[in-house]
């Protein structure tokens, strides 16, 4: 793995030096877009609207539309708003991890330790599990201040995710959200059955994305001339009124069945 961020992580007074590694990885296929006359690559060019003429990169600026007009920037511009250029991430608080709602997580990163920051390392990542607290502070990341959350990963490893700001969720008001009314409670009753009947404890591993798999083995088949089928989606059932009772029994019932097979 390749490292995307060296600097440290200031916690408290100690600087904890540190490099940063992304913790996950693609597993779609590269496709290139081909002619499909004669499957020859696709090459995109950058083209001014008006001319249709070709614009080389030196040539090119970047503006805001304000007004029916742009405002075009230029690198000071950038740099006037960029944040102050530093490689501390600084811990600003400690809370627990339950208090960070899961919308506001962006981007996982492995944390390393850099050498005389293996004790500090150790000592941070232990005593985040005995406190079952998580780090929160700001860093700059590819000249963007981003907000990242620390917390120990499998008792082995402090682990970092990067956080959305605040402004960045958007608001759902406008959305057709059900009115606050209390379900039956006989409905409320036999969900929660369902839900303790299907409860276990969380496996990543059972759920695995087999698309990229799937159209590999199509590749190869069409590779030595052998057609596929699509595979025929589910109609959506909507429309309709449901009666949630007969449908609660239903699934518990199914439930039950395959626990017993």
């Amino acid at each position: 793995m390749k490292a995307i961020w060296n600097g440290a992580i200031g916690f408290g007074l100690v600087n904890i030096p540190v490099k940063i590694y992304s913790a996950t990885e693609t597993s779609k296929l590269d496709l290139d877009m081909l002619d499909k006359s004669d499957y020859s690559n696709i090459r995109f060019k950058r083209v001014n609207e008006n001319t249709g003429k070709e614009v080389k990169w030196e040539n090119i600026v970047k503006g805001y539309l304000m007004d029916d007009k742009y405002i075009v920037l230029d690198e000071e511009d950038y740099e006037a708003a960029s944040p102050e250029k530093t490689k501390i991430l600084s811990i600003d608080q400690f809370v627990k991890e339950e208090e960070v709602d899961s919308i506001y997580f962006e981007t996982p990163y492995y944390l390393e330790p850099q050498k005389n920051g293996e004790s500090a390392y150790r000592l941070l990542l232990k005593a985040l599990e005995e406190t079952q607290m998580v780090g929160v502070g700001t860093f700059v990341l590819r000249e963007s201040e981003a907000i990242g959350l620390i917390r120990p990963y499998k008792s082995d490893i402090l682990i970092l995710n990067r956080l959305r700001f605040d402004q960045e969720i958007r608001d759902y008001s406008d959305l057709k959200i059900p009115a606050h009314k209390a379900p039956k409670p006989a409905e409320l009753k036999m969900a929660i059955n369902l839900i303790e009947q299907l409860s276990q404890d969380f496996d990543p591993a059972m759920y695995k994305d087999t698309y990229s798999d799937d159209l590999l083995k199509i590749i190869k088949q069409k590779a030595k001339g052998k057609s596929s089928k699509a595979k025929k989606a589910l109609p959506a059932k909507e429309g309709k009124v449901i009666d949630l009772m007969a449908q609660l029994k239903a699934s518990l019932n199914s439930s039950k069945s395959k626990s017993a097979s």
